[in-house]
């Protein structure tokens, strides 16, 4: 099976994936909003953010100073591309995986693995 079109690996991984979701159904939000609403550690967060900004997918706008800083984080243009583009195939990937493969009237049919035989 070849990889959809649209696929991103960079977005991928779990984590990334759900920063990227969260940011995509928002036009800014606060660093400690989504590292809560993620369950991440600061630090976790910081590094997946530094990732995705190195791509372009997020831009990072710090304001203040001290205890008084605030971050604040949005999906740039090129990142929500690459997020609906990566949702896309996923989708094509589940859609695909759904289509049973034909079968020929000759085999007996296959028991699934974890299936009770009877």
């Amino acid at each position: 099976m070849s990889i959809p079109t649209g696929f991103d690996e960079l977005i991928h991984p779990a984590t990334r994936l759900s920063v990227v979701a969260l940011l995509a159904a928002t036009e800014w939000a606060e660093f400690a909003f989504v590292r809560d609403s993620l369950s991440l550690s600061d630090s976790a967060l910081s590094k997946q953010l530094h990732t995705l900004e190195e791509a372009a997918y997020v831009e990072i706008h710090k304001e203040g100073g001290g205890r008084k800083r605030r971050t604040r984080v949005r999906l740039t243009d090129r990142g929500r591309d690459a997020f609906e583009g990566h949702v896309a195939a996923l989708r094509a990937i589940v859609e695909g995986a759904g289509t049973p493969a034909p079968t020929d009237p000759a085999q007996p049919p296959q028991a699934r693995p974890g299936a009770a035989a009877r």
